[in-house]
C-alpha cells in the first residue's frame, strides 16, 4: 500500500491551476489564443457562457495528475534512491517526456496545429509537472 499525502496532492493541484493561470494568461495568453484560433469575440462569448464547469474539470484533471504523480514518485524514489526536490524534478521530467510529449504530438501531426502551439502547451505541462513533483517530493 502506497501512502499518499492528500494535503500535498491538493497543494500540487493548486500549483497546477496557478501555473496554468499565469501561463495561459500574462505569459503566453495572446500567442496561445491566436495560435488556437480564438478571437476576441470567441473569448468574450466563452466567458459569457460561463467557464465554471471547464475550471472544475481542469481542477479534477490536475488532481488526478497529482495523485498519479505521487504514486510514481514513491516508486521512482525507491528505484533511484533519490528524495526531495531532485526526486520530484526527475519524476516530473520523465513523466512529461514519456507521456505528455508523445501524446501531445498528435495535435501537430494529425490535427494540423502549429508547432509553436505545441511548444506552448507542452512547456506548460513541463513546468506544471516539475512544480507538482517538487511539492509532492518535499511533502512525502
Amino acid at each position: 500500500m502506497v501512502h499518499i499525502n492528500f494535503l500535498a496532492v491538493l497543494a500540487a493541484t493548486a500549483s497546477n491551476v496557478v501555473i496554468g493561470f499565469l501561463w495561459y494568461g500574462p505569459l503566453f495568453g495572446k500567442p496561445w489564443a491566436a495560435l488556437s484560433g480564438f478571437t476576441e469575440e470567441t473569448m468574450v462569448a466563452a466567458k459569457a457562457k460561463g467557464m465554471g464547469k471547464n475550471y472544475a474539470l481542469m481542477m479534477l484533471g490536475a488532481f488526478l495528475t497529482a495523485f498519479v504523480l505521487a504514486h510514481a514518485l514513491v516508486f521512482a524514489s525507491a528505484y533511484t534512491n533519490t528524495h526531495g526536490i531532485p526526486a520530484g524534478l526527475m519524476c516530473g521530467f520523465w513523466n512529461w517526456l514519456g507521456f505528455i510529449v508523445p501524446l501531445s504530438m498528435g495535435s501537430v501531426l494529425w490535427d494540423g496545429k502549429p508547432w509553436k502551439l505545441f511548444l506552448i502547451n507542452v512547456g506548460y505541462q513541463l513546468v506544471a509537472l516539475l512544480a507538482m513533483g517538487c511539492i509532492l517530493a518535499v511533502w512525502t
